[in-house]
């Protein structure tokens, strides 16, 4: 059970502010009987009425977002715009954040969501959740470099898990990766004296990036789709 301010506020644009000046006038509604207390307490069956509209209760939000160059992906940002400037503001009253990083210069498919444990279960090395990109570099790219990484690229700091880099042009090729390390593909990449020009992630577990979803849109995810980025 859960304080009606609480559900309300989650739920809805409402502050708390605003909900208790609406139970004060008997706008809000719990089984057809007035809420008298904003610490009243609501289960998920119980029906909710705001101005004789039923609130339409969902648990979590999971858009998918088609990030473009020169956000970054955090919930707010002193000096650059973030991802969640991109998101329609119905969602925005809700605690939604990126699930996982993309840098201000790559672009491609994002999870925005306000389930931490969704989120924990698609970035965890542990749970081998894939995610793909396509790569340019500013060098053709070599059986040495597809040999390292399916070995383990060696950084300064540390050893990457076995990724998968597959040639598709001279220069152009699909990196599979299992982890996320702080600019991993660029680090991993420097090894080999090849700089990153562009980089684009275009699926996430067995989700493909939407073809027809533009630079900068995004959408709510289906539950079809869901299941193919996590496959419990």
């Amino acid at each position: 059970m859960q304080r009606i301010d609480k559900v309300i506020s989650e739920q809805t644009p409402y502050t708390r502010k605003q909900i208790k000046e609406k139970i004060k006038k008997h706008q809000i509604l719990v089984n057809g009987k007035p809420v008298l207390k904003p610490e009243t307490k609501v289960t998920e069956e119980d029906k909710i009425m705001i101005d004789n509209e039923v609130l339409k209760r969902q648990k979590n939000v999971y858009l998918v977002l088609n990030k473009p160059k020169g956000y970054v992906s955090a919930t707010e940002d002193k000096n650059d715009h973030t991802v969640l400037e991109l998101i329609s503001k119905e969602y925005l009253h809700r605690n939604i954040f990126p699930a996982g990083r993309l840098d201000k210069d790559t672009t491609g498919l994002m999870i925005i969501t306000d389930d931490g444990m969704f989120s924990h279960e698609i970035l965890s090395p542990k749970k081998h959740v894939k995610k793909v990109y396509k790569v340019t570099i500013d060098i053709p790219i070599t059986e040495e470099m597809i040999e390292g990484f399916k070995e383990g690229v060696k950084l300064k700091d540390n050893t990457c898990k076995p990724a998968k880099l597959e040639k598709q042009r001279e220069k152009v090729g699909l990196v599979t990766l299992t982890e996320g390390r702080y600019h991993q593909i660029k680090r991993m990449f420097g090894v080999y004296k090849a700089k990153v020009v562009e980089l684009q992630r275009i699926q996430i577990g067995d989700f493909s990036l939407p073809k027809n979803l533009k630079e900068g849109e995004s959408r709510v995810l289906t539950k079809e789709e869901l299941t193919k980025i996590y496959r419990k």
